[in-house]
C-alpha cells in the first residue's frame, strides 16, 4: 500500500546523542500494556472524531478513516516502564494531516486524545504538530492487532509512549490544558525519554 518509507529513527539528534534513552533497555519483543484490558470493538459501527477548537468537526466511519492520504514510517517506540522497540514500521495519518483537515483554530494550544476504553492523554498542541505523530493503523505490514491498539493508535516517538493513545477514537482540540489520565495519577506532563521525565 506504501511503498515509501519515512525513516524517522535519527529523530533523537534533536534531544540527545543517544539513540536509546536513559534507563531504558531496547528489546525485540513488543510487550502489551493497557490500564484495564483490550476492549471490544466492531468495524460496522467504530468512528473516529475531531473535535473542539476546529473550524470543521470531523467523523469518519473505520472505511473513510483509510482511505485518507497516509504514510509508512519507521520509528523508535520508548515505553515509560523501561523498555524501547527500534525501528518499528507504522501506517497511517500524520498529525498535521488531520488538523489541516479540521482547520485548528488559532486559539487551540492543547491536544486530548481520546479512547475506546475511556483512556485520555493529552500534549501542546506544538508537541503533536509534527510529521512523526502518526495516528497508526498499521503495525509491520499488518493491520494493527487488537492487543496494541487496533484499529487505531497514536505513536509519539519523542515521547513515551503513554502519550500515544491506544484504541484511539478522537482527538479534541482545547484552548486551556487539561491533564489526561496517566498525568492525573502522577505521570509527566511532558514526557520526554532523553529527560527521564516520567513522573511529575
Amino acid at each position: 500500500m506504501h511503498s515509501e518509507v519515512a525513516d524517522y529513527t535519527d529523530l533523537y539528534e534533536e534531544f540527545s546523542d543517544d539513540r536509546l534513552p536513559p534507563g531504558q533497555r531496547e528489546t525485540d519483543r513488543f510487550p502489551v500494556l493497557s490500564k484495564s484490558g483490550t476492549p471490544d470493538w466492531h468495524r460496522d459501527d467504530w468512528t473516529f472524531e475531531v473535535w473542539g477548537a476546529v473550524e470543521e468537526p470531523l467523523t469518519y466511519d473505520y472505511d473513510e478513516f483509510r482511505d485518507l492520504p497516509a504514510e509508512t514510517q519507521r520509528q523508535d517506540f520508548h515505553c515509560v516502564t523501561g523498555w524501547s522497540k527500534f525501528d518499528c514500521e507504522f501506517s497511517g495519518v500524520t498529525f498535521p494531516q488531520l488538523a489541516e483537515l479540521a482547520g485548528v483554530r488559532d486559539d487551540a494550544e492543547w491536544v486530548m486524545f481520546h479512547a475506546l476504553d475511556g483512556y485520555t492523554t493529552d500534549l501542546p498542541l506544538a508537541e503533536c504538530d509534527r510529521d512523526e505523530v502518526l495516528f497508526a493503523y498499521d503495525y509491520d505490514g499488518e493491520q494493527l492487532p487488537d492487543d496494541h491498539g487496533g484499529p487505531l493508535r497514536v505513536v509519539t516517538p519523542h515521547k513515551y509512549a503513554y502519550k500515544g493513545a491506544k484504541w484511539v477514537t478522537g482527538v479534541e482540540f482545547l484552548t486551556e490544558p487539561e491533564r489526561g489520565y496517566w498525568e492525573k495519577r502522577g505521570y509527566s506532563d511532558t514526557a520526554n525519554p532523553w529527560n527521564e521525565e516520567r513522573y511529575s
